[in-house]
């Protein structure tokens, strides 16, 4: 019966020594990390040790990330709009939906991207960035006859407004510009 003494004896030495040397083999080296960010998320670190997909915040964008392509500039949505209008009645006073005036064609189109303008051809003509004709963009505000008729610039040289009887696009030069701004 003394034996089991013993047994339980080396058992327990056992048991310790594999503790010990379990803890000895077991230890962690410190971790290394970098932060890694994720939108609408947070920052957090990741541990070196664990390999990252390119393209993560910080690191590349991974293939499952959407894409977003930039906003279009606001005069590009405002010509848009107004080219939708394209055979709309001229009204005096009109501004919109589906008749239009000159400066109350700009103002709506304008609306559609987001951006208030002054009412009056007048007004548009003395609001907003001036520019100079040989700088103009889509959507550029071009001004006629003396301030009392105004135009959306819609590029290579041509410009949609709400003539006498319709919504349409002219060349620019049919009638000498007398001012452009920017909005």
């Amino acid at each position: 019966m003394e034996s089991v003494p013993l047994v339980r004896k080396h058992v327990a030495v056992l048991a310790t020594l594999a503790a010990a040397a379990g803890a000895f083999l077991c230890t962690a080296a410190p971790a290394e990390a970098r932060p890694v960010a994720v939108p609408g998320l947070g920052i957090f670190e990741v541990p070196d040790q664990i390999p990252l997909p390119a393209g993560i915040p910080g690191i590349g964008s991974p293939p499952w990330a959407p894409q977003f392509a930039p906003a279009p500039p606001v005069g590009d949505i405002a010509v848009a709009a107004a080219r939708s209008k394209l055979g709309a009645p001229y009204v005096s006073g009109g501004t919109g939906p589906n008749t239009f005036d000159c400066s109350g064609l700009v103002k709506w189109a304008y609306q559609q991207a987001g951006v208030d303008v002054p009412r009056t051809s007048w007004s548009q003509l003395s609001a907003g960035t001036p520019v100079p004709l040989d700088q103009l963009r889509v959507g550029d505000v071009l001004s006629y006859s003396g301030g009392g008729h105004s135009a959306l610039y819609a590029g290579d040289g041509l410009v949609i407004h709400a003539a006498t009887s319709t919504v349409e696009v002219s060349p620019m030069s049919y009638s000498p510009v007398v001012g452009a701004r920017r909005f």
